[in-house]
């Protein structure tokens, strides 16, 4: 039987990106705008914080130590024990409207980051990626807001949403270079009455959604056909990451972000305060599937 509960509690504004790391049987996420790094032991049901010095939009631990996480203007190693972080490369610093947004980490260690512009308007952003040995690589321009970077479990292919342009697109990903191509539709949410946010791919190749605005986790079969949806709690889910010892455990982030920018403000539930609830971590288990491990940053 398929459970949610809500275990961390905090109305964080603007919850993103989350990532667990088995090392330590941690889940990593951010408040994107407060801007905090965030992280939950499921085993003690502990939380920590780490206060960053401008909008941060994911973290992920090094190879050897240490961790990278994404902050508005690029690339910064950060260390876990002082919470300090080292510029390694700035990017866009010619569009002051975009940030950085979503990332994930390919099982080479390479690290793919994806912008928004902040007004949710213009396709200003780009996809970017860090490799291990530290060099910047432009992937993409044309993106409003990227969003669910991940991977199929053979590697083949590479999946990313602009979450405003209601797609989540599909590429071919050649893992031995780092390189993307043959770009198409994989899910069109233009019918849909919430955009694509987050995503993940489990072990059987299946992607799962956080659907924002309906409050929908859906899960796509390689073919793009939709397998099952699970509805939330909250409407404003913003991403998930398997996670737990078994990696069967889905974690679900939100926001209670009730402002929203531009375009945003055109498609979101008007609110005049967040939902019970919004700006939670929720788990879901008894799904019956398993995600795959998270590499980390080779750099």
């Amino acid at each position: 039987m398929v459970k949610i509960e809500c275990v961390v509690d905090e109305g964080i504004y603007l919850g993103e990106g989350p990532l667990w790391d088995p090392a330590v049987g941690v889940l990593y996420w951010v408040n994107i705008e407060g801007p905090t790094i965030w992280s939950y032991e499921p085993k003690t049901q502990k939380t920590r914080t780490w206060t960053m010095p401008k909008d941060v939009s994911a973290v992920f631990p090094r190879k050897d130590g240490g961790g990278v996480v994404t902050l508005a203007d690029g690339f910064y190693f950060f260390d876990f024990e002082s919470g300090e972080v080292e510029l390694i490369a700035p990017v866009e610093q010619d569009q002051p409207r975009t940030r950085m947004n979503d990332s994930k980490v390919d099982r080479r260690g390479r690290l793919i980051s994806g912008g928004e512009d902040h007004s949710e308007e213009s396709a200003l952003a780009c996809l970017w990626r860090l490799d291990p040995d530290l060099s910047v690589h432009l992937l993409e321009e044309g993106i409003i807001c990227n969003n669910g970077p991940c991977f199929s479990p053979d590697d083949k292919t590479f999946y990313r949403a602009d979450s405003f342009k209601q797609t989540i697109y599909a590429y071919d990903y050649d893992i031995e270079t780092g390189a993307i191509s043959n770009k198409r539709p994989f899910v069109s949410t233009a019918d849909d009455p919430g955009l694509a946010d987050g995503s993940t791919v489990d072990e059987e190749g299946y992607l799962w959604n956080a659907q924002i605005i309906t409050g929908k986790v859906i899960r796509y079969a390689p073919d793009g056909t939709v397998d099952r949806a699970i509805e939330m709690p909250v409407r404003n889910i913003t991403s998930v990451m398997f996670g737990g010892d078994n990696l069967d455990v889905l974690f679900v982030t939100s926001m209670a972000r009730v402002d929203h920018p531009g375009g945003g403000a055109e498609v979101f539930v008007k609110e005049d305060k967040p939902q019970p609830l919004a700006g939670g971590l929720f788990t879901v288990t008894g799904l019956g599937v398993r995600g795959l491990p998270e590499t980390p940053f080779g750099g």
